[in-house]
């Protein structure tokens, strides 16, 4: 055999070696009576979500068949437990997505994504200059790259999360003045918070679907407070939460609401001055560097460049 039959051998090898880990890991923890069950039991529990979520087959797209695929393998693998699996909804839940479907396709996705990058490493190791001949160095970098990959679609999601927060926190103070202009018209909470859901539609999207879902809790279970934490842990600010908690020690202690949100609107609003002034006092160091590197180089061309050349004119005139 050559030498490139033996690395892709030992590439072949490689990723057997890796099925054959996550299929020990999944007898592991699915062996015997118990994981049957366990795993029947969440195989139903699936298929009832997705009656629920997507409806009749012939009414699907194709994207909605590509979630039930993703979903279908978020629910098999055995990977992730309950409390993990609990972490993540809250994630996802804070950055908008409330599918009984999203924790099963954002696993699937980790997986993929952890696999596929693995792939590619066990497949092109062998071409990395000084570490690519050896086989155990090339799977310890597949088994780094798997992990990292898994990692990569939570970090996503992350970042997707803090800039819808970001977008809704721009926004609080608008939606605390919108508030306070209703209860001020005499509506109550439920019928304030809907106005400003919908006023906030094409403002800001986010907030305006959070305070649309508190308002539909509101006025379906009447369970005020459950439903205004229910907002303050879905947005996880804390000027939200500062705005449920002043809302609800309104509606305990039976103190004006009006006075209370105008109160807060007036120090969110200085509050939202007060991290602009900050960002552009932090403008200036930050313009340091860009200069330094792009404008400082062009300016030292343009004033210098035409004694340099007459420097040169001169010297090679003198030789």
């Amino acid at each position: 055999m050559n030498p490139e039959q033996i690395q892709t051998l030992i590439n072949l090898l490689m990723l057997i070696a890796l099925f054959a880990g996550l299929a020990g890991w999944w007898l592991t923890r699915h062996g015997g009576q118990r994981g049957r069950i366990a795993e029947r039991t969440r195989l139903a529990a699936h298929a009832e979500r997705i009656d629920l979520a997507t409806g009749n087959d012939d009414e699907l797209n194709f994207r909605a068949r590509v979630m039930r695929r993703l979903a279908r393998i978020g629910d098999k693998l055995p990977l992730f437990d309950a409390k993990y699996r609990l972490k993540l909804r809250k994630e996802l839940i804070r950055s908008g997505y409330r599918s009984n479907l999203a924790v099963s396709v954002l696993l699937a996705s980790k997986f993929c994504v952890g696999l596929i990058c693995a792939t590619l490493t066990v497949m092109m190791g062998s071409h990395i200059p000084m570490i690519g001949a050896y086989p155990a160095v090339r799977g310890a970098a597949m088994l780094m790259v798997f992990i990292v990959g898994m990692i990569v679609p939570e970090y996503l999601l992350n970042f997707v999360g803090a800039r819808r927060r970001r977008a809704m926190a721009a926004s609080l103070p608008d939606a605390l003045d919108l508030l306070v202009i209703c209860t001020n018209a005499g509506n109550s909470l439920g019928v304030s918070i809907r106005r400003v859901a919908d006023e906030l539609a094409s403002i800001c999207p986010p907030l305006s679907d959070e305070f649309s879902l508190t308002a539909d809790e509101l006025k379906l279970s009447g369970d005020s407070t459950r439903a205004l934490n229910g907002l303050a842990e879905r947005i996880d600010l804390p000027s939200i939460r500062a705005l449920i908690s002043t809302l609800t020690q309104s509606m305990r202690y039976g103190t004006p609401i009006t006075q209370a949100l105008r109160t807060l609107s007036r120090t969110e609003r200085l509050q939202h001055i007060v991290s602009l002034e900050e960002k552009a006092a932090k403008l200036a160091p930050k313009m340091v560097v860009p200069m330094m590197l792009f404008i400082l180089p062009a300016i030292v061309v343009i004033a210098a460049g035409p004694a340099v050349l007459q420097l040169l004119d001169v010297i090679a005139k003198t030789k």
